[in-house]
């Protein structure tokens, strides 16, 4: 299963991600702690290496398709990504995972229009069963997305993610750690015919 291509709608269009894509803004996105609160990859410091080879990765991947997504204002501005993936060959199912990186686009509803997106791709190019996210329970923007796309919360489990206040992540101690609900969302493919 490949795909490159463009995926386009009022707000924002999708586009295959390029190594081009991996930029100083790209980096400080993934290293912002307002950005990255709910992001595993505030797990670890980002450097330049590490987008690039993660990118590299995905477009060799023949299972997993990192978009970029580019606001339709501007037709050139990468403002951040969406992940079908790992496609699982055998069930026909595919995690979604996805992020903005310029704050300025948060709350517009590119997030949602981004993930219908991909669900269509998904859906009726891939012929995929099914669908799923997780996400922090206090993740609120990306809970509405996820529900303004048809996706159900399917279940929780209980304090079962960390995610440290906004500062440095070598300053954190205990008295920071808040512990968080993981909630599970999913479609399934009503249209499919398998």
């Amino acid at each position: 299963m490949t795909y490159k291509g463009i995926l386009s709608g009022k707000l924002v269009t999708l586009r295959t991600i390029e190594l081009s894509d991996c930029t100083e803004e790209y980096l400080s996105w993934l290293n912002d702690p307002m950005v990255n609160k709910y992001l595993e990859t505030r797990l670890s410091t980002q450097t330049h290496q590490s987008i690039y080879d993660f990118v590299h990765e995905m477009i060799r991947s023949d299972s997993s398709y990192l978009f970029a997504m580019i606001s339709n204002d501007s037709r050139i501005k990468h403002i951040g990504n969406i992940k079908l993936g790992p496609v699982h060959p055998f069930y026909l199912y595919a995690d979604v995972s996805y992020f903005i990186g310029d704050k300025d686009y948060w709350g517009k509803g590119i997030a949602t229009e981004a993930i219908k997106q991909v669900v269509d791709l998904a859906f009726n190019k891939f012929i995929l069963h099914r669908v799923q996210a997780g996400v922090f329970e206090h993740n609120i923007g990306s809970i509405k997305a996820l529900e303004n796309s048809g996706f159900i919360l399917e279940g929780r489990r209980q304090k079962q993610l960390r995610v440290y206040s906004p500062k440095d992540r070598n300053e954190h101690d205990e008295s920071d750690i808040q512990w968080q609900d993981h909630l599970f969302y999913g479609m399934i493919n009503d249209n499919e015919s398998l």
